[in-house]
């Protein structure tokens, strides 16, 4: 029996947490801050349910085979508690999180030959505590090595494509790329496609270049076309679509990853002397919005 807990029963970690449960190989544990009744997941395979085991006191925990942080970037701290309980010697520690920056965030918190950093496609909403809708297919990427195949391992019974990737970091800056101009709807909270026009056009494209510059900076293979890509979904973007997690947690007043999606790319940047004019400003129009739930 593998024992497997989640940090963070949002709507990635709790569609993972489902569709884990699914086989009677694992045992689950959901670690949570409220507790719920159970997982429901609406997937495009059907309804799942699972009834795993949710804490919501980390002094009730104990050590598992695997952790899956599955919280905002901004609440790694926020883990060390949970961590502290659940991780022993022989714990990997999965880090399923936006950005690029996985194994830093948490080098303070457990042994970093334990991280294995997760880059995941899988676009879910959470309804209410354990109610899920999962839109599309998931997908996941982790780094080659033992670490990483045992990883995609556990998800072998599930719906979701997992598989290790010898040139993992051209995964992560990939996705960030074609993620990067969800900026530009967060701030302004309004749908690219309907305002769309050659200026609009210019900083969006201006934002996507800027970040797969910094990604092949970094040592990432990005493709003209993953560029391109990115700029045609913004201009397809249809009057009142919701651009992603980014955009939605602004929508509902969340605290934002502002930092992880594109301060990095500023950041990043700089230290490779990059200029990144673009990212800059709408990182910078963004934090002084004036809204108290913005993370740098």
């Amino acid at each position: 029996m593998t024992r497997i807990a989640i940090i963070g029963p949002g709507a990635i970690g709790g569609t993972l947490a489902a569709w884990l449960a699914q086989d009677a190989a694992h045992s689950v544990t959901v670690c949570a801050r409220t507790p719920f009744d159970g997982l429901r997941v609406e997937t495009p395979e059907g309804v799942i349910t699972a009834q795993p085991e949710i804490l919501t006191d980390p002094f009730q925990a104990g050590l598992v085979d695997w952790v899956l942080v599955c919280t905002k970037t901004y609440d790694a701290d926020a883990t060390g508690p949970w961590l502290e309980r659940l991780a022993g010697p022989q714990t990997r520690v999965a880090i399923v999180q936006n950005g690029v920056e996985h194994v830093q965030l948490f080098a303070h918190l457990v042994p970093t030959q334990t991280i294995v950093p997760v880059m995941i496609n899988l676009p879910a909403v959470r309804n209410a505590p354990g109610q899920i809708v999962q839109h599309r297919h998931g997908i996941i990427a982790v780094p080659a090595g033992p670490n990483g195949q045992a990883f995609a391992a556990l998800f072998a019974k599930t719906e979701i494509e997992a598989a290790a990737h010898e040139d993992f970091t051209s995964q992560l800056w990939i996705k960030l790329t074609g993620n990067s101009h969800t900026i530009v709807p967060t701030l302004t909270l309004r749908a690219t496609g309907p305002v769309w026009n050659a200026a609009l056009e210019s900083i969006v494209r201006g934002v996507v270049e800027e970040c797969a510059a910094v990604g092949r900076a970094e040592g990432a293979t990005i493709p003209q076309s993953v560029i391109d890509n990115a700029v045609e979904a913004a201009k397809a973007m249809r009057e009142g679509a919701v651009a992603g997690s980014f955009h939605a947690d602004r929508l509902a007043g969340h605290q934002l990853e502002v930092d992880a999606r594109n301060g990095v790319i500023v950041r990043l940047g700089r230290k490779h002397g990059i200029p990144t004019p673009m990212n800059g400003v709408l990182v910078t129009l963004l934090e002084a919005s004036g809204s108290p739930w913005i993370s740098g």
